[in-house]
């Protein structure tokens, strides 16, 4: 396993990156058509090896457009004047969706960072989200 694929394990299974699972509990419920997500760590180094600066992570830290479905509230795409009588859902939890910079309510839990969402933001589910930042 390299060590994207790890980071990506992590962020599916927080207790692989010693992430106390007992904290997990913490986590928040979204109601109604807002959902959680979990926002991917971003990488020490750039490509070519070099060591990125605090302030450049931090950056990529806050504005990726990556997330990691955790929990949806339970109106989630049911909305049928927003999405139709027979809407499927755009996504569930487990996916990696996109959806645009700077969007949600930001938080962090002992040093995770989560968001909150709503359901019409999501742009794409991904299956792979190695590779992807903003332009």
């Amino acid at each position: 396993m390299n060590q994207t694929t790890a980071k990506i394990e992590e962020i599916k299974r927080p207790e692989l990156a010693g992430f106390d699972m007992q904290k997990a509990t913490q986590l928040p419920e979204p109601r109604g058509w807002r959902i959680l997500i979990a926002i991917p760590e971003v990488d020490e180094t750039t490509v070519g090896g070099v060591i990125k600066a605090d302030i450049t992570k931090h950056i990529e830290q806050t504005s990726t457009v990556i997330g990691l479905v955790l929990k949806m509230g339970d109106s989630c795409y049911k909305d049928a004047n927003r999405f139709g009588e027979d809407a499927e859902p755009w996504c569930k939890e487990g996916d990696f969706v996109l959806t645009g910079a700077y969007k949600g309510v930001r938080f962090n839990i002992y040093g995770k960072e989560f968001r909150i969402i709503n359901d019409d933001t999501v742009q794409a589910v991904v299956e792979d989200p190695r590779g992807y930042s903003r332009v």
